[in-house]
């Protein structure tokens, strides 16, 4: 390889550490915000000024490869997208469940009642129970904490809720 080679390579390779550098600052930047980061750093100016037009073209080529498949393999080891992570953190929601005691939890949702008369409406958030549509009587179990989604059987928006059992 020879030395002009090498010392583009050198260039290069720092633009790609610099891509990862603020990539861990800030890791919801997409690919062409990193991109425009990357091409307005000293390291790229650098670059620009000692290659000749067509390398500068190629060069910017495998810039926008390199940073879109760091981003997503960065994306697919993401364990909080994951359908396993997923799949964990509703079961540890509905195991602590099962252990909080249910009297204080009974308290707090029937106080819940009261403040809405014993209806609820989508979009609201609830503790955890049997959420009943008033419309079609389809049941939902809400296990934790979220929000209440229209009824998937006839897409009505009023629910009661059961009581919960000690």
């Amino acid at each position: 390889m020879s030395e002009r080679s090498s010392a583009l390579l050198s260039l290069y390779e720092a633009l790609i550490t610099q891509v990862k550098s603020d990539f861990s600052d800030d890791n919801s930047m997409t690919v062409k915000e990193l991109y425009k980061v990357v091409t307005t750093s000293k390291q790229f100016l650098t670059l620009k000024d000692q290659t000749k037009e067509d390398e500068l073209a190629l060069v910017e080529q495998f810039l926008k490869r390199d940073i879109a498949s760091y981003l997503q393999e960065k994306n697919a080891t993401d364990l909080s997208h994951s359908p396993t992570m997923i799949a964990v953190e509703n079961t540890l929601w509905h195991w602590l469940s099962e252990i909080t005691d249910r009297s204080q939890v009974e308290w707090h949702e029937v106080s819940q009642d009261f403040k809405h008369h014993g209806y609820y409406q989508s979009g609201e958030i609830v503790g955890q129970g049997t959420m009943v549509c008033t419309n079609c009587g389809h049941e939902m179990r809400i296990e934790f904490p979220g929000v209440i989604p229209d009824c998937p059987e006839c897409d009505s928006e009023q629910f009661t809720r059961e009581a919960l059992a000690p």
